[in-house]
């Protein structure tokens, strides 16, 4: 019995007893369960404390309609950004060497060093009424803070490293040995990367991009700076979660941020299945034959 409980703590890499394990686990299960179950828990109760018809008025108001148009359109405009310059950035990083790659690479990472809140005054400071370009915009009628194209770069900026990080690594371990055999048997540059490069990073793109759209929904610093709060037009779901709960209207705030906390939990099923879905094909490669050389 003694050698069983042995071989069973060397497979799984411990040679700590039994209750060690399962303290470690209680921990782990009531601390999400305290930080993460129960506020979202409470969210949806007080959502629907005064019955459902009390939470679909407070969604079907104006201004919660626009706000969530707006969220919707600021993630659909981010996204397929954030997915075009990420996989530049990572093709980049991964498959060539240059001067001021480490320097790339650190800009690449900055917004994750930066405060949101910083980010969004950074804009104020360039584009505002008595920023660098300004008097510029103003004197073209061109609106950038305090409109939708500022809450626009301020969510770029915060969601920028979510999709390169994501494939910088993965490009990286898998090398250039595939593309230059496809480049070696006449394939284009366009070719190489639909038929070679894409297929291998699909998972991980899709992954960065579940992420980018999850932060660009929610991010609420950047956006608080240069929307400038005006109800019905530049307010995302969290800013107008805030400016309800300001003015006292806990059933209505708790309706737009249960559907915030609704898409946040379809964001995380999402990101379950790709994971599980990249975990069998990797198994389902690793159980293939080895290819025999052909003579």
């Amino acid at each position: 019995m003694s050698n069983t409980r042995t071989i069973r703590r060397a497979q799984a890499g411990t040679t700590e007893p039994a209750w060690v394990k399962w303290t470690l686990i209680s921990i782990a299960l009531g601390f999400v369960f305290l930080f993460l179950v129960l506020p979202l828990a409470a969210v949806f109760t007080e959502a629907l404390r005064k019955g459902g018809q009390e939470f679909w008025l407070a969604l079907q108001e104006p201004d919660a309609w626009s706000a969530i148009r707006l969220t919707l359109l600021v993630a659909a405009i981010t996204v397929p950004m954030n997915l075009v310059f990420g996989i530049a950035a990572a093709w980049c990083i991964a498959k060539y060497e240059f001067k001021g790659k480490a320097f790339l690479t650190t800009l690449v990472d900055l917004p994750f060093s930066v405060s949101p809140v910083v980010a969004g005054l950074i804009y104020v400071l360039m584009f505002g009424a008595h920023g660098w370009f300004g008097p510029w915009l103003m004197a073209h009628d061109i609106k950038i803070v305090f409109a939708v194209p500022g809450i626009v770069l301020a969510t770029i900026f915060v969601t920028v490293p979510f999709i390169a990080r994501e494939l910088i690594p993965l490009m990286q371990a898998q090398g250039t040995d595939e593309e230059q055999a496809a480049q070696v048997l006449g394939a284009s540059g366009w070719q190489t990367f639909w038929h070679v490069t894409l297929p291998n990073i699909k998972w991980g793109l899709i992954y960065g991009v579940i992420l980018c759209n999850a932060r660009a929904m929610g991010e609420f610093g950047a956006v608080s700076v240069v929307s400038g709060h005006i109800r019905g037009q530049t307010n995302t779901m969290p800013l107008h979660v805030e400016i309800l709960y300001n003015e006292y209207q806990s059933v209505a705030a708790f309706a737009v941020a249960s559907l915030l906390a609704l898409l946040a939990l379809v964001t995380l099923v999402i990101k379950s299945f790709v994971e599980w879905q990249f975990e069998r094909d990797q198994k389902a490669a690793a159980a293939l034959p080895p290819e025999k050389p052909t003579p």
